[in-house]
């Protein structure tokens, strides 16, 4: 009886849980699928990520641990990890005296560090991944050798006279021993930034053919004599040739020499073969190998994928099987036609230009089945996502795209406006292989966009612009590791490349609540499906000087917008949404309010609804219910403000005086732009300072309990986070520059105001240029800047630095003592605004 209880008992717990276990997948499956609560909470694959940049040997464990915890906090869900050179300036260069030589990249110690990376993430539950080698292009190493790496045809041509037996030695082709690669590099061996020279260029070479021609003008394929077979291995040709005069080509292949960039001196090595089925396997097998050994555990639970990112290895002319290849998909012999690479044409006009047509489809051909292919194939494989950037090389974007697992494309910062680089066929691409993830490196940004005076409200309609444009989750370009103590900050740079989006950043903290305006955006742009705009889908008429851009998601009975101001101005537009019969609500993804839209008119199928903007601010206009009110209601959709007091005259202010800001608070007798101040500790000040004040109210302002009051904090460089009265009213970081006042929280007398205000590092930076150096610098090779030459002596010695007035510490300068500061503080007004 016992045994039969205990048997039941045993049932019936197994049946309940079964039951709450479905009952939970049940609920999931309704929360992934309710846009409400992706918007409220949102889960954690629709949050970003980032490009993390590990600076040749300057990388430490206690800084990889820090700048996870930092990532996690801030609100980030994965890495996406880059092992470069010390510096790029843009090309790979060297800081001297590294406190931390032994770290090479893909060596030991390096994997040590990377496994370190994978510990910690798992720990915090977050996915990483790596590049595909040292570097950031495209895909190789030391391990590649030169017949494994990208081939270029090369020729010798030799003059004979015919009529007799010819025993004749050909030249072996010869080329220029400098690497044919777009970008040159910093050669320690020469100390020149150069093409260096590649050893294998002179050592390495295959015979193709030997063909012979008449001497002048156009041939035709009856002309092309091949005498590929009577030359001997070691380029002895006899030939009885015909009478008179002929030019002699030997062709053959060698490696162009193309190194991978911007990596370590020590981990830089060659350009696999694209085009070469053994060359990429060699190659990804290779990486994999390493993964397993030292990652084996995380594969598949922490480590997800393997990153190769936008193209710029140059354009090979051969591989060793392209001969076959060319025949077999193009349905004719190549050979004759070599000669055009020695500038001689063959046949027709339209003969040259169609073999031409011919010889770059069959490049684009094998790139998309031996490189994308094999890439994705192996990957898949081995259970590791395939991430790439799939463009800018000899292919066709569209068909290496359904290759990739996840699709990535970029857009930069070029004067402070969204420019999507080679966006556009890559993300129609997305949209014919019905991929719904379309990540971006985002903010990439020059140093006139990007010298350490971006911030959140300047980055705010970029993106936005992006989200339009039909990106959904943002990898941010760039966030390097910070292997030092905080004492030095900024820190470590990228050289001369944006954005700097680091844990060092001076906004770091508060810029949390830029994230989860991210997170909130995500959430909801990965919702669904992608709309694609038809002629009537959105339509918009400004009153103003605004531009207002949009995309539109869509499932079931429900259409979610997302409408963007992405001037930098503010105005007012009449919005016509392609929905009837449906309650327009809007959702603002930075404060997270929800509201009913009761005035807007329907006409000609369309929803109108007039909706003003401030500078820079975006909506979801969402339509999930059915329309039960009638139209034209009197609710007003946006409250008027009226001014009920301004918080006027002196302020106490503080500064931090670590970071060279007065001691003691300072009296501000007005709010006034920080740079206009007398004191150098004000002048150059970069950091928080933190304002405070007492003031009363009328008692008209306390007395009416259903007023809905509002903190304005007017004018404001860069972000700010406000307290009343003790109660947090968060993070403010873009327009409307406004905090909701709770219900009874304003007194008539003695409410106490504080606000911390943050600006950007670039004035403390031109600050430290008023005193004398202590550092030595080297002329960046592009543009402006300067990069460190090599870690100083107080800086290894960790003792106190000898420039007593200086107070930053970074790899890359972009300041003289002359640079223009940037307006920071607290200007306001400040006020208290009521919602009419």
């Amino acid at each position: 009886m016992r045994s039969n209880f205990l048997l039941l008992l045993c049932f019936c717990v197994v049946v309940c849980m079964s039951k709450a276990q479905s009952v939970n997948k049940q609920q999931a499956r309704k929360e992934s699928d309710d846009p409400e609560f992706l918007f409220l909470h949102p889960p954690e694959y629709v949050k970003p990520g980032v490009l993390w940049m590990w600076m040749g040997s300057n990388i430490s464990k206690g800084g990889i641990t820090k700048d996870l915890e930092a990532l996690h906090e801030e609100g980030f869900s994965s890495t996406t990890m880059l092992s470069l050179a010390d510096v790029v300036t843009p090309w790979a260069n060297e800081i001297r005296n590294s406190p931390t030589p032994q770290y090479i990249s893909w060596t030991e110690p390096w994997w040590e560090l990377v496994k370190h990376a994978a510990k910690e993430s798992k720990r915090l539950g977050m996915d990483f991944g790596i590049f595909n080698g040292p570097s950031y292009e495209t895909s190789g190493g030391p391990w590649i050798t030169p017949d494994l790496s990208m081939q270029e045809i090369c020729w010798s041509s030799d003059t004979v006279h015919g009529g007799a037996i010819i025993t004749e030695q050909l030249p072996r082709p010869k080329v220029d021993p400098h690497a044919n690669e777009p970008f040159p590099l910093y050669n320690p061996n020469t100390g020149l930034v150069e093409k260096p020279e590649i050893e294998a260029r002179r050592t390495y070479y295959k015979d193709i053919a030997v063909l012979a021609i008449p001497p002048d003008g156009p041939v035709s394929k009856n002309d092309i004599i091949d005498l590929t077979n009577k030359m001997s291995a070691d380029g002895k040709l006899t030939w009885e040739a015909p009478a008179g005069t002929w030019v002699v080509y030997r062709f053959g292949h060698t490696t162009t020499g193309a190194l991978i960039q911007p990596a370590q001196w020590k981990a830089t090595g060659l350009e696999c073969d694209k085009m070469s089925l053994e060359a990429v396997s060699f190659h990804i097998d290779y990486v994999l190998n390493e993964i397993k050994k030292h990652l084996g555990e995380y594969v598949g639970n922490t480590f997800s994928h393997i990153y190769f990112d936008s193209y710029e290895a140059g354009w090979p002319s051969w591989t060793p099987k392209f001969k076959e290849e060319f025949s077999r998909r193009r349905g004719y012999d190549i050979t004759p036609w070599l000669v055009m690479f020695a500038d001689r044409r063959v046949g027709s006009i339209a003969d040259s230009i169609q073999f031409g047509k011919d010889f770059d489809t069959t490049v684009a051909d094998l790139y998309r089945d031996m490189y994308f292919k094999t890439i994705s194939e192996k990957l898949k494989a081995a259970h590791i996502a395939f991430l790439s950037e799939p463009y800018g090389g000899p292919w066709k974007v569209s068909e290496v795209v359904p290759y990739v697992h996840r699709v990535m494309i970029e857009f930069w910062t070029h004067a402070g406006k969204y420019d999507p680089y080679l966006a556009d066929e890559t993300l129609a691409a997305i949209r014919k292989s019905d991929q719904n993830l379309v990540q971006s490196e985002a903010f990439t940004g020059q140093p006139v966009d990007s010298k350490w005076d971006e911030n959140p409200e300047w980055m705010k309609p970029i993106g936005d612009a992006a989200y339009c444009a039909g990106v959904n989750r943002f990898v941010i370009h760039r966030f390097v590791e910070q292997p030092w103590n905080d004492r030095y900050k900024p820190g470590a740079t990228m050289g001369r490349w944006g954005t700097h989006f680091d844990r060092t950043q001076t906004w770091w903290k508060p810029a949390k609540a830029m994230v989860r305006y991210w997170q909130r955006c995500q959430a909801l742009l990965q919702w669904g499906v992608f709309a694609a705009a038809g002629e009537k889908d959105f339509s918009v008429v400004t009153t103003d000087s605004i531009k207002v851009k949009f995309t539109h998601r869509h499932k079931d009975k429900i259409d979610i917008y997302f409408i963007a101001n992405t001037a930098r101005e503010s105005g007012s537009a009449i919005c016509s949404f392609n929905v009837t019969g449906m309650q327009p609500e809007i959702w603002d993804p930075v404060s997270a309010s929800m509201r009913v839209l009761h005035q807007f008119e329907e006409k000609d199928r369309e929803t109108i609804v007039t909706i003003p903007f401030e500078k820079a601010q975006s909506y979801f206009v969402v339509f999930r219910k059915k329309r039960t009110d009638g139209l034209n209601n009197h609710e007003k959709n946006f409250a008027a403000l009226k001014r009920v007091a301004e918080i006027s005259g002196s302020w106490k202010v503080k500064f931090d005086s670590v970071w060279g800001g007065p001691v003691n608070s300072i009296d501000f007798d007005t709010l006034e732009d920080w740079t206009k101040n007398s004191n150098p500790g004000i002048r150059y000040y970069s950091g928080t300072a933190i304002y405070q004040k007492n003031f009363d109210l009328p008692s008209s302002v306390i007395d009416d309990k259903k007023a809905k009051l509002v903190l304005d904090l007017g004018e404001v460089k860069h972000i700010a986070h406000a307290y009343l009265n003790g109660k947090d009213l968060g993070v403010i970081w873009t327009s409307p520059w406004r905090a909701q006042i709770p219900a009874s929280l304003l007194k008539s007398k003695s409410n106490h105001l504080r606000i911390e205000v943050t600006n950007v590092w670039a004035n403390r930076l031109i600050g430290d240029e008023q005193e004398p150096p202590d550092c030595e610098w080297l002329p960046g090779h592009l543009d402006s800047g300067r990069f460190l030459k090599e870690f100083p002596d107080w800086f290894l010695k960790k003792q106190p630095r000898p420039s007593k007035g200086r107070y930053c510490f970074t790899t890359w300068n972009y300041f003289t003592k002359d640079s223009p500061l940037i307006p920071s503080g607290l200007m306001g007004p400040v006020r208290i605004m009521r919602e009419e």
